[in-house]
């Protein structure tokens, strides 16, 4: 059947995003996500069938599911009482372990890989489109648009801290690094080996960024918590939504994310930005 035609009733076989094939007998109807991102582009495009998700599925604001603890805990018996007919995880997110035994359990599970821009736009339309069998959705029409227009921020180079205590940072092979570099941001870790590498604070300050983006996600980095850490240095706080969450989130986040970062960089005394 041609993807994106009616919606399938008999059995078919579809490889997810790490190649394994997942039998479906329909479009699901009972869906549960362990991935926050996923969930709020679930609730957004098919709400009737979003049955469960974790504690830290945050959006969209009101969620009324039942709760499966964790993304690196699930609550294996609170998502079998639930019986659904696919279980959505991220290979980044989720322990392979867990989406194992679900399978072990007979629960489809279609695990998502997304490593860059390119490849949330790719994974969210086929997990709407070949999974659920509903036409692409608008925002993630809108997502495409926005995340194709024009570099307007100019050239500088910035180190993103995800935690601390160890100091951890955004480095190759990731959704936020492809992120940044659509902004035209140069990302000093680009080039580790390591996709969340671990390093000294001393490091951070001799890569000489010149902005040090802070989330408030995973960790939650506030005026009082990170910004000391770098004194001399320019730095911002950012929603760890905007920065991280493919989905939904990335409609918004480009403009938001544009203009914060566009003004602390102006405000630098300076203003000279290397790459």
């Amino acid at each position: 059947m041609p993807i994106g035609g009616p919606p399938y009733t008999d059995a078919v076989i579809l490889l997810d995003d790490v190649g394994q094939a997942v039998q479906l007998v329909r479009p699901p109807t009972r869906v549960v996500s362990l991935v926050p991102s996923l969930t709020e582009a679930l609730a957004l495009t098919v709400p009737d069938r979003l049955v469960g998700a974790t504690d830290w599925c945050t959006h969209p604001q009101g969620l009324d599911v039942r709760r499966v603890r964790g993304t690196k805990n699930p609550d294996h018996r609170a998502i079998g009482e639930l019986a659904p007919d696919l279980v959505v995880a991220n290979r980044e997110e989720n322990r392979r372990v867990d989406v194992e035994r679900l399978r072990g359990a007979g629960i489809p599970v279609w695990v998502t890989v997304i490593e860059s821009v390119d490849q949330a736009l790719g994974s969210l339309r086929r997990l709407c489109v070949d999974v659920l069998g509903v036409d692409e959705p608008t925002w993630l029409v809108a997502a495409r648009r926005v995340w194709t227009g024009p570099v307007e921020l100019p050239p500088a180079a910035v180190v993103v801290p995800i935690w601390r205590d160890p100091w951890m940072v955004v480095g190759s092979r990731t959704f936020t690094g492809d992120l940044l570099t659509r902004l035209g941001l140069g990302n000093r870790y680009a080039d580790s080996t390591d996709r969340y590498p671990k390093v000294e604070l001393g490091q951070l300050h001799r890569r000489a960024p010149d902005l040090v983006v802070l989330p408030d996600e995973p960790y939650a980095f506030s005026p009082d918590d990170g910004p000391e850490a770098f004194s001399g240095t320019a730095t911002v706080l950012v929603s760890g939504r905007n920065l991280t969450w493919y989905g939904p989130a990335m409609v918004g986040a480009r403009a938001e994310l544009t203009a914060q970062i566009a003004s602390a960089l102006a405000a630098r005394p300076d203003q000279m930005f290397r790459r």
